[in-house]
């Protein structure tokens, strides 16, 4: 299957997400050029949905560079903490400096989980449940005459302690999908592609933009 864009602007200045999406394209043949490559200012995450805020930096990004952007707003979503980290991931993992720490956020939604877990204990209700959780990916394609296309994609799993794997990025060695052993941290960069909420989010877009491939 072919992409009905030649180049597109990956719109993210995470080296771990601009990784995976190029990734996810490189079969597909498409050139791609990061926000940050392009010298791009990062976009204020205003919104209240992980779609809303992928749509803001999806159309920055297409306007500014004029070529077709793809941006992704991701997170983990924690049951028994009320979906929290979600669209505030990111922010979790700031320190007193304004610096991003993924092993601080990692530990602070290890100490919510324990305290929740106390408290649910405390009342004889949900205890086992309390580690459920997800990954959620939006991802937007904006084209520079402001359309879009959005897309929301989800992977099962729990949260594991202590954190376990260097590979992947961001809270993926806390994260262990259903059917699985292993966290995202463990696991091979191909086997997480295929699973992914990243990858869920993907394959949405490239069948609702199938039928608007040429024909071979």
């Amino acid at each position: 299957m072919s992409f009905p864009f030649k180049k597109i602007v990956v719109a993210s200045h995470n080296q771990g997400k601009v990784r995976e999406i190029r990734d996810l394209l490189r079969p597909l043949g498409i050139e791609t050029v990061s926000a940050g490559e392009l010298g791009l200012d990062d976009v204020e995450e205003t919104g209240t949905s992980f779609i809303a805020n992928a749509e803001l930096k999806a159309l920055a990004a297409a306007r500014a560079a004029n070529l077709p952007a793809l941006s992704d707003d991701s997170g983990l979503a924690v049951d028994s903490l009320d979906g929290a980290p979600g669209i505030y991931s990111a922010r979790w993992t700031e320190d007193e400096q304004g610096n991003r720490n993924w092993a601080l956020g990692m530990e602070r939604v290890y100490e919510a989980l324990k305290e929740r877990s106390g408290q649910e204990k405390a009342n004889q209700e949900g205890a086992n449940d309390v580690k459920t959780a997800r990954f959620i990916c939006a991802l937007s394609l904006a084209l520079p005459d402001g359309s879009l296309q959005s897309f929301e994609g989800k992977v099962e799993g729990k949260i594991v302690w202590p954190a376990r794997g260097d590979k992947g990025f961001g809270y993926d060695p806390i994260f262990e999908p259903l059917g699985h052993d292993i966290t995202f941290g463990q696991m091979e960069p191909e086997a997480k592609h295929a699973m992914s909420h990243r990858a869920d989010a993907f394959a949405q877009l490239l069948a609702a933009l199938k039928a608007k491939l040429p024909r071979a």
